[in-house]
């Protein structure tokens, strides 16, 4: 009877994540919730912890990075990283990807790529590039950078749950393994990926398209002609001032104030830090605060914490109450094989479509299946797997900006242009990361 009432519960948590993936945005959030009710009311279990500590993480970073939209910030960096590539329209396979997961490290959002998108598709169609080469990358590239971002609400995830105790992982271990691996797993794809399919000229869509008369020239968005705010540049520096401070305060834990012989734990200095910056951004940059609180960056990040908020708790709530028969079954065998850790969490970010969602739902998980946590920060990237599916907004946007029609979905669906890009950085990541961990730690 046990076993069933557990298969039973399980099949409603996957229901609630499916049906909540289905309608998207909040829905995630709002289904999880729903779960959360059944587990608690229905089958009378205890509800788990709430990821209140992420969800604060979230809102701090997020309201930061919706200041700097608001004084341009954003627009101003993404100019600077169009100007960057139209210099070298060449080299747009290798460079773009590169600008995209900078700009995400940098602000901890994949979406600051959605303005370089149309850019570089232009760039490359106008020097005979296949454009699928470079968007491919790049759009992974953007997602692969919140898993290095000290800002970002992945990291803020892992930072939540891996500073406990003394599991000895902060922001140094953190950046000193992702930023290296997501580097060259970003460089190796985009080396593969300059090779794939056929030269532009050749591309039977292309020609179509063509023959048409679907690819006259378009009035380009040209960063050239948007003049430079100088209250934008502020607001930029504010914000990489708040990045900065981040970094430090991570990497060197004796500059946080201690308070009964207890050091502040890095996820209150990150809300302090943020919402503080956020406020010197507001000042420097004369940003409309209401601007800021309707910017698409403010309403992501939001989406982003209903869902944690919903779904982490319904997957807390449904762990702990089995978590001793659970743990029972496959403990010993993630003991003995940690890295197959991998394989969870790249399915159920394809469901949660979230990395930080994942992350605060597994990540307890395989703590206390023994996975150590030093291979669960090496795992890091196995939860960007959403690119499996092309519904992701970032690959949507990706494939309707590309007029030449090269950067697309297969017949089968899941033979898209982005599986190819998503696999190599993927795999190269965690395994440049396992090769660091061996060597520096």
């Amino acid at each position: 009877m046990t076993t069933f009432i557990i298969l039973l519960q399980l099949t409603i948590v996957l229901a609630m994540i499916f049906i909540g993936a289905k309608k998207g945005g909040i829905g995630l959030g709002i289904y999880g919730m729903v779960g959360v009710f059944i587990l608690v009311f229905v089958f009378g279990e205890e509800p788990g912890a709430i990821p209140i500590d992420v969800m604060l993480i979230i809102v701090s970073v997020i309201t930061a990075s919706a200041a700097l939209q608001a004084a341009g910030g954003l627009d101003y960096m993404v100019n600077v990283a169009a100007r960057f590539l139209k210099k070298h329209p060449s080299r747009i396979t290798f460079y773009a990807p590169l600008v995209t997961w900078f700009l995400t490290l940098c602000t901890g959002t994949a979406h600051t790529c959605y303005a370089m998108l149309p850019i570089i598709s232009e760039i490359a169609r106008k020097d005979k590039v296949r454009p699928e080469r470079p968007l491919s990358v790049a759009t992974i590239a953007a997602s692969l950078g919140c898993t290095g971002s000290p800002v970002s609400a992945a990291t803020a995830a892992i930072v939540s749950e891996m500073l406990l105790g003394d599991k000895g992982i902060g922001m140094t271990e953190i950046m000193a393994i992702t930023i290296p691996a997501s580097l060259i797993a970003i460089l190796i794809a985009s080396l593969v990926q300059n090779y794939v399919g056929k030269p532009l000229e050749k591309d039977a869509e292309y020609q179509r398209r063509v023959r048409e008369g679907l690819l006259e020239e378009t009035v380009e968005a040209d960063s050239e002609t948007v003049a430079d705010n100088p209250r934008a540049k502020w607001a930029v520096l504010a914000f990489m001032l708040g990045v900065l401070l981040v970094v430090l305060f991570g990497v060197f834990p004796e500059l946080r104030p201690s308070f009964n012989g207890i050091r502040l734990a890095m996820n209150t200095t990150i809300e302090m830090v943020m919402m503080s910056i956020a406020a010197l951004i507001l000042l420097v940059g004369k940003a409309d605060v209401g601007k800021a609180a309707n910017s698409n960056v403010f309403a992501a990040g939001m989406n982003a914490m209903v869902s944690i908020f919903g779904v982490a708790w319904m997957g807390s709530t449904f762990f702990e109450a089995h978590h001793e028969v659970i743990l029972g079954g496959v403990d010993s065998f993630f003991t003995s094989y940690p890295m197959l850790f991998a394989i969870p969490l790249f399915l159920f970010s394809i469901m949660l479509f979230s990395q930080a969602a994942t992350v605060k739902t597994l990540f307890p998980v395989g703590l206390a299946l023994g996975v150590p946590p030093m291979v669960l920060l090496v795992l890091f990237p196995a939860v960007n797997g959403y690119f499996f599916l092309p519904n992701y907004p970032t690959e949507v946007a990706a494939i309707g900006f590309d007029r030449t029609g090269t950067t697309r979905i297969g017949k089968y669906v899941v033979n898209h242009s982005f599986q190819l890009a998503g696999f190599i950085t993927t795999f190269v990541s965690i395994g440049v990361g396992y090769l660091l961990m061996m060597l520096l730690y």
